[in-house]
């Protein structure tokens, strides 16, 4: 448990794939093409909890889409993937760019395209409904199913293991009254 601990304390990047992480999986597509994805407001919320955090966020989808293009421009999501089957490439950019090492990079997966990023990073986590090789190799499986809430509970787990989960969460809560006429 310690050494799971000092993992998490190293983590500067948390890293998601989408389809089946931050949506159940599901596509639903009209016969115009039109293609929609439900995303839980959940992981939304984890990604601000990570932000006060401290974290970076990025995702990393091995099929393009639209939806998720609006998601992560909805979240503030500067670094985004978008259609890389191959995800090698956009993980040693991300590596480059923040200046990280392998055991800095939490990656949060479910299938087995993810499982070449998740054998490399320090903290790899697979989500409740996650490939059975994927959850093998992962350190820590959510309860919650991908779509559900799965990466703001693997947030929580990651900041829980820094030690600063308490803290980050009175850092969000002091941003929101500070902020809560900004919206009338």
């Amino acid at each position: 448990m310690s050494n799971l601990r000092g993992k998490c304390e190293k983590i500067k990047l948390i890293i998601s794939d989408v389809d089946g992480v931050l949506t159940d999986g599901s596509i639903y597509k009209g016969p115009d093409g039109f293609e929609m994805k439900r995303f839980s407001v959940e992981d939304g919320a984890g990604i601000a909890l990570a932000r006060a955090g401290g974290l970076k966020i990025a995702l990393l989808s091995g099929r393009y889409s639209e939806a998720t293009e609006a998601r992560a421009a909805e979240l503030n999501i500067e670094d985004v993937y978008n259609g890389t089957l191959n995800k090698l490439p956009p993980y040693e950019d991300l590596k480059k760019k923040y200046n990280l090492s392998d055991d800095e990079i939490a990656y949060v997966g479910d299938g087995l395209i993810d499982l070449v990023i998740m054998e490399k990073v320090g903290v790899p986590i697979s989500v409740q409904n996650g490939h059975a090789l994927v959850k093998k190799v992962a350190v820590f499986t959510t309860i919650k199913n991908g779509g559900s809430g799965a990466l703001r509970e693997a947030i929580e787990w990651i900041l829980k293991g820094q030690g600063c989960y308490d803290e980050t969460i009175q850092i969000m809560r002091n941003y929101l009254l500070n902020h809560s006429n900004d919206e009338k």
